[in-house]
């Protein structure tokens, strides 16, 4: 991986990582000190999906970095803990982002 693409993913993985739930919020929620649908903790999980999906689509980065940011096990981590549902909106918004992004590396 070259240079420049190194550092595009490591600005796509620091913009990502600032809103992201899981780092801080959701050991909230396994010490049952947060409800999995607090308003709180659905808004900054939104936020982070926007945040995740507009980053895959502005991201210029080779198809082994674009897989590097396959927002799929991080979702599974939030469905698993009830924080999120496969078919909620911005899931389903997110995982679109991303396959379009494999596909536009693919050509």
């Amino acid at each position: 991986m070259g240079d420049v693409t190194e550092q595009a993913l490591q600005r796509a993985i620091t913009t990502i990582g600032q809103s992201d739930p899981i780092i801080k919020l959701l050991q909230q929620v396994k010490l049952g000190r947060m409800k999995p649908t607090d308003a709180g903790l659905r808004a900054i999980t939104d936020s982070w999906i926007g945040t995740y999906q507009h980053v895959l689509e502005t991201v210029t980065i080779d198809r082994p970095a674009l897989i590097r940011l396959n927002p799929g096990p991080r979702l599974a981590v939030l469905i698993e803990a009830g924080v999120l549902t496969h078919d909620h909106q911005g899931v389903v918004s997110l995982q679109a982002a991303y396959h379009a992004a494999v596909q536009r590396v693919q050509v």
